[in-house]
């Protein structure tokens, strides 16, 4: 019984001072978040992510129905979303037909 109860506190020992450890990491970490946080302050807002659709891109597409063909068509061949190939043609041909009848 002797010797079992020296080995269970030595694996006690062990196991404690291997928490103090854990606990001392975890403390050192904490401060060094909080620390990084007063820092930066407030966080910056990530960048919103660029458009495939440079002018390059647009005046194609625009080429491209004006010859007839389909926006799903278009956006394949340009590598573009299709949802931002329909919008563009819809926002192109507002503007066609805006500019036409300020000209009538």
């Amino acid at each position: 019984m002797r010797i079992m109860k020296l080995r269970s506190g030595r694996r006690q020992a062990r196991q404690e001072s291997v928490t103090d450890g854990l606990k001392a990491q975890l403390a050192e970490l904490s401060a060094r978040v909080m620390d990084t946080e007063e820092r930066t302050g407030v966080l910056v807002p990530p960048s919103s992510p660029k458009s495939g659709l440079n002018l390059n891109k647009r005046s194609q597409a625009i080429r491209m129905s004006l010859r007839g063909e389909q926006a799903e068509k278009i956006a394949a061949s340009l590598n573009l979303p299709q949802r931002e190939v329909e919008l563009l043609l819809k926002v192109y041909s507002r503007v066609v037909y805006s500019s036409s009848e300020i000209n009538s």
